[in-house]
């Protein structure tokens, strides 16, 4: 069955994005950019929330391109449902996940965090968490786990340092029986 991985970098304080969505202090070089290539050659499908696709289409200057081929799906609350140029709009979370889950594919990326990623945790949606952590303090910005889910326990499957100073890690979701 396909995974679900909450994936996102972030700084050390815990922010995915400035106040005003940017993300110009995340590692953008050969190495993390070679990490980042080996993580999406596993995944084909990513789900992000609105925020996400709002600040996606203004870096891209009004349109929205996926970094790399993916079937992109948008949860949102306000956004009226279909099909647009690159991605689709849905409205429930549990339903998207569950079907896509049963489709064959590879893994599924849930791109962005912050409230989005607080839906997937309070569903119990996550399967795998892929986490680049740069070394600088924001003080202020998007948190990546905004509180309101209920605990879950992760275990470390995987840490290396990269770019100098800024560390990968990844956990897999501990269920009863794993």
């Amino acid at each position: 069955m396909r995974k679900v991985i909450l994936s996102f970098g972030m700084s050390l304080d815990g922010y995915i994005a400035r106040p005003d969505g940017t993300v110009d202090f995340l590692v953008n070089d050969a190495e993390a950019r070679t990490i980042m290539a080996e993580f999406f050659a596993t995944i084909d499908t990513a789900i992000m929330g609105r925020k996400t696709l709002d600040d996606a289409i203004r870096m891209m200057g009004g349109t929205y391109k996926a970094p790399v081929k993916l079937e992109t799906y948008v949860l949102s609350r306000s956004l009226a449902p279909g099909k647009f140029v690159g991605y689709e709009v849905v409205g429930d979370l549990r339903k998207l996940v569950e079907e896509l889950r049963h489709r064959p594919g590879k893994h599924i990326f849930n791109m962005g965090g912050g409230e989005l990623g607080r839906s997937f945790l309070e569903a119990d949606l996550v399967d795998e968490l892929f986490l680049g952590i740069v070394p600088v303090l924001l003080g202020a910005g998007r948190p990546a786990f905004p509180g309101g889910f209920p605990q879950r326990e992760f275990r470390l499957t995987e840490h290396r340092t990269f770019s100098a100073s800024s560390v990968l890690l990844r956990y897999e979701r501990c269920r009863i029986g794993s």
